[in-house]
């Protein structure tokens, strides 16, 4: 993987992003190309129109990547891909036609949307067609080598199996013979250069997968292997590395303090974080004011009770503030206390299950963003009864509130809506990775897969 930013983009992802980056750039210069060709003019020189060519590319490029033409399950089925692409062009030609009533340009012609829309998804059917078999085959994935035998080296073959997934184990050694999970593991003793076993192997990176590290790291073995210039990692990191959040199951204090994380240069992050909420905030609200009101009317004609829902929520360090949304419950639906939200929730309007889709009733919520008790991208503020409980029952979730609560957020996009202890445990470990992980670069990342989550809401109850 490429870390970029802080945060970890598989290769074969980064090369299909700039490849397709590339052929976009290639079919809009096609169709300028066939259109000046029709109407009879003289191209010109590729390079005065070369900013508008890169910036067609990239509109439907940030298009793709919003609506997850990169995500998983994209890259191993064709179907899948196809289906995306055609949406995310489709949404990408619409924003440039609205661009260019906007920003007007010469080299610029709404007339070549049309040309541009159909080349695009010719080069880029046709070039997943071509890479289909090479994306799931191991030419992209790296070899990595297991140190033990026993419960997570098991997890990490189970990982490894996924099709997803951006690695090979191409073997396991058996430290000791406890707990032995992996039967084809080979016993250390079996290994007389460890060091040239790597080698042979063609290993590239090798993680520690022991069950207990006191007094039993192979530090000999562990130096040899790092003096042939293969990465060493411990099993926590590695996870957290190819999985987009943090372990609970095998993480301490002190691996929290000492991996990397957590940066100084926070304090930048956060007052660009802060301009862009404000910003984009006052924006927004100006937008959706007509919409916030139509719906508020509608609420009230649909259900008795206020338009809006206001409750108190655990924000930044754990300060409560009242949170503000459009009302998608019967107003009796906490007559008994704050309850966790289930399928097909009974508790829900009519209206109430359409809001919740679109996420229409989460746009009030700006207004908390722009007075700063809330971020437009962050973990999912909580009622003050659920983080109690919460506190006690999973380890490190007071960490989470060390970040602004968000609208939206890294946990929000990667897993569905909470709705049990065990739920929260998971989000959890995608909040602290977002905790420990952040940029601005990942919250761009989860801004745009947002629209991947409203136009396909997997995770909204």
């Amino acid at each position: 993987m490429i870390r970029l930013f802080k945060h970890y983009i598989p290769h074969a992802v980064l090369l299909l992003g700039l490849l397709d980056l590339g052929l976009l750039v290639l079919a809009s210069e096609i169709a300028w190309q066939w259109r000046m060709h029709q109407i009879g003019m003289v191209g010109g020189a590729f390079a005065d129109r070369a900013f508008a060519l890169f910036g067609t590319a990239m509109v439907i490029w940030l298009a793709m990547i919003a609506v997850g033409v990169y995500g998983p399950n994209a890259l191993r089925s064709l179907r899948f891909a196809g289906a995306r692409v055609l949406v995310a062009i489709s949404l990408g030609i619409i924003a440039l036609a609205v661009i260019d009533f906007a920003v007007p340009s010469d080299y610029f012609w709404r007339s070549t949307l049309l040309y541009t829309m159909g080349l695009a998804i010719l080069v880029l059917i046709a070039d997943r067609l071509l890479l289909n078999s090479f994306l799931g085959s191991s030419a992209f994935r790296r070899r990595v080598m297991v140190l033990g035998a026993g419960d997570r080296a098991q997890r990490l073959r189970e990982l490894s199996e996924k099709p997803e997934t951006g690695f090979a184990i191409v073997a396991y050694i058996a430290m000791t013979d406890d707990q032995r999970r992996v039967e084809e593991a080979i016993p250390r003793a079996a290994i007389h250069d460890l060091g040239r076993f790597v080698e042979n192997l063609g290993v590239s990176e090798v993680v520690l997968a022991l069950q207990e590290r006191r007094n039993a790291l192979p530090l000999k073995d562990l130096l040899r292997i790092k003096t042939k210039g293969v990465h060493v990692n411990d099993f926590s990191s590695f996870i957290e590395r190819e999985t987009g959040r943090v372990d609970l199951d095998t993480i301490n204090p002190s691996w929290l303090i000492f991996s990397d994380g957590f940066s100084s240069s926070r304090m930048l992050s956060s007052a660009t974080k802060r301009i862009f909420d404000i910003t984009a905030s006052l924006i927004l609200l100006s937008l959706t004011f007509p919409i916030i009101a139509i719906f508020a009317v509608l609420v009230k004609l649909d259900s008795k009770g206020p338009a809006f829902f206001r409750q108190t929520r655990v924000g930044l360090y754990g300060e409560p503030f009242m949170l503000v949304k459009l009302r998608s419950m019967r107003t009796d639906a906490e007559k008994d206390g704050a309850k966790w939200a289930e399928k097909d929730d009974p508790r829900v309007t009519r209206l109430g299950r359409f809001i919740r889709k679109v996420r229409i009733d989460e746009l009030p919520q700006t207004w908390s963003v722009l007075k700063g008790e809330m971020s437009f991208v962050g973990p999912r503020p909580e009622v003050p009864s659920f983080v109690e409980s919460l506190e006690e029952e999973i380890p490190f979730y007071g960490e989470r509130h060390m970040v602004k609560p968000g609208i939206t957020g890294w946990a929000q996009i990667n897993f569905p809506y909470g709705a049990s202890v065990e739920d929260s445990r998971c989000k959890l470990e995608y909040d602290l990775y977002y905790a420990k992980n952040y940029t601005p670069f990942l919250d761009l990342v989860i801004l745009l897969q947002t629209l991947r989550v409203i136009l396909w809401p997997e995770g909204a109850r």
